[in-house]
């Protein structure tokens, strides 16, 4: 069989309870109502609308919180050259900073998981706009500090708010889309980072003129103005942002039916509840944790860049506000090509293969920038385009193969979140890689960055080696969506378990190899 075609479910646990509850009848439950085919015409209506109301929506306030989170690299330098930057106006040195970055990221680590089970219990249109009224406010009081110990506070309670916006989205698309379809809308709301990232460069630019205004350092205002926009939207998500298919007004009873039944049996469900089993199920998947190991591979590069972009630039030879300037084409490149490899991805059902190549090209270019001559300022620059852009594109193929391969709401719920949180660990490490010692060749910054990269490309093809055993050993059976029907063959191999189900479109699929 077709290794990038074939999707199967997972060899069941052994335990009692898991072979007693398995029936074709409760399996054909999970998918839906077998007895009347979908409209395809009606389908694609359906997806549109949908698109409109959720993914536009998502892309923004995704860009907002890109924008919150990475503005403190552009005030660390705004203005230096006066005598005006946040390290120069708080008193703060080098390692006081990298402690501010660093409790960011240990408060998202603590309260990603908890928020993703909060926005299951509350609903996306209540929580979500809790976190951003929570890190608007913060952002603000950015603006507002005078010492080492106000910015720590601050920019932990920031991490703390959210922590849980990123895996809540991709966790929503899961409700709304089937595995096939993620990616590419997975692409377009991360790419919003790399947009965050371009215009954050562009608005400190034009912030930095007013350095002085009403007596506030240019920094103090970036904080202030970019932090009221996540504040004034959260009353528009509160009223228009989409819940669940199944509590979904803004769509038809016949809408809501086709919603809930495209996606039965190959996505979670909105009114699905999380037990402890499921829980602990996921929690003791050793297959999963190796997905967890490939995001804090990318972890690395993804918070190096997005926290130390402007210091890179102004290591190449551009300072103030040109240095502000001159991040723009690296995420404005990411852009396109994020969205264009997700695309890909999804369309050939080759999500490991997008996630390896850029991984590798981008693990490349970075090894190449460290190898480089100090004064090669122009390929570097052109090097640092190549890395930033295939270091954001192979996040969409990973979070999209990642939920593809959770069979339940419980484990889409928990694996998610568990696993941007566990990345955080290579956040970490990305804080302290870039050594102002080192400009501007940053060897260090550079290596590190190539080397988890180039693990994580490894691992990738680990993981697609352990997928492709799996389906090998799955029994035969076959439910085909678009007719459907469904045809089952469940031998108990020789422990006595349920050996598996196969499937086209019915992707319960612990075992896809895409």
């Amino acid at each position: 069989m077709d290794v990038e075609k074939q999707a199967s479910v997972e060899v069941l646990s052994d335990s009692k309870s898991g072979i007693e509850n398995w029936s074709p009848a409760a399996a054909i439950s999970e998918c839906g109502d077998t007895s009347d085919p979908i409209d395809a015409v009606k389908e694609r209506q359906l997806v549109r609308r949908i698109d409109v109301r959720l993914v536009p929506a998502s892309m923004f306030i995704y860009l907002l919180c890109f924008l919150d989170r990475s503005n403190i690299g552009n005030a660390k330098l705004l203005n230096n050259d006066t005598g005006d930057s946040l390290l120069q106006s708080v008193h703060i040195s080098d390692q006081q900073y990298l402690v501010a970055l660093m409790i960011f990221i240990v408060a998202y680590t603590i309260f990603e998981t908890p928020s993703n089970y909060l926005l299951k219990k509350f609903a996306p249109s209540r929580w979500i706009p809790i976190l951003m009224l929570g890190w608007g406010l913060m952002t603000m009081v950015l603006g507002a500090v005078n010492n080492f110990a106000a910015l720590v506070v601050v920019r932990f309670l920031l991490g703390a708010f959210e922590a849980g916006l990123f895996p809540g989205i991709i966790y929503c698309l899961t409700f709304w889309y089937k595995p096939d379809e993620r990616a590419l809308r997975a692409a377009f709301i991360l790419a919003c980072a790399t947009l965050g990232g371009a215009f954050g460069g562009a608005i400190a630019f034009g912030v930095g003129h007013m350095d002085r205004v009403r007596g506030l350092e240019a920094w103090r205002w970036l904080f202030i103005l970019e932090g009221i926009p996540s504040c004034l939207c959260a009353l528009l998500v509160f009223a228009f942002y989409p819940n669940f298919p199944e509590t979904a007004r803004w769509l038809s009873t016949e809408e809501r039916a086709l919603a809930i039944g495209r996606i039965k049996g190959v996505s979670s469900l909105g009114h699905a509840r999380i037990s402890w089993a499921e829980a602990k199920e996921t929690l003791l998947d050793m297959r999963l944790y190796l997905h967890y190991l490939v995001y804090i591979a990318i972890s690395v590069p993804f918070s190096s860049i997005s926290l130390f972009a402007p210091t890179i630039v102004a290591g190449l030879g551009y300072e103030g506000l040109q240095a502000q300037l001159f991040t723009v084409p690296p995420y404005a490149i990411a852009f396109v090509i994020t969205v264009a490899v997700a695309w890909q991805s999804d369309k050939h059902e080759m999500r490991s293969w997008g996630a390896f190549y850029s991984l590798l090209i981008a693990g490349v270019a970075f090894l190449l920038q460290g190898a480089l001559p100090s004064h090669a300022f122009k390929a570097r620059y052109g090097l640092l385009c190549i890395a930033v852009t295939f270091s954001f594109a192979s996040i969409p193929p990973l979070l999209s193969w990642l939920a593809a391969n959770l069979r339940s709401t419980g484990a889409s719920t928990l694996a998610i979140p568990l696993n941007v949180s566990i990345g955080q660990i290579g956040q970490i490490v990305g804080v302290y890689i870039f050594k102002s010692s080192e400009a501007p060749r940053y060897q260090t910054g550079h290596f590190t960055n190539a080397a988890f990269l180039i693990m994580g490309a490894v691992v990738v093809l680990v993981l697609r080696v352990l997928y492709k055993r799996r389906n090998k050993a799955l029994a035969i059976g076959k439910y085909v969506w678009p007719n459907r029907r469904f045809e089952v063959g469940v031998p108990a191999d020789k422990t006595g378990e349920v050996a598996g189900l196969q499937g086209n479109n019915c992707k319960m699929a612990d075992a896809q190899e895409h």
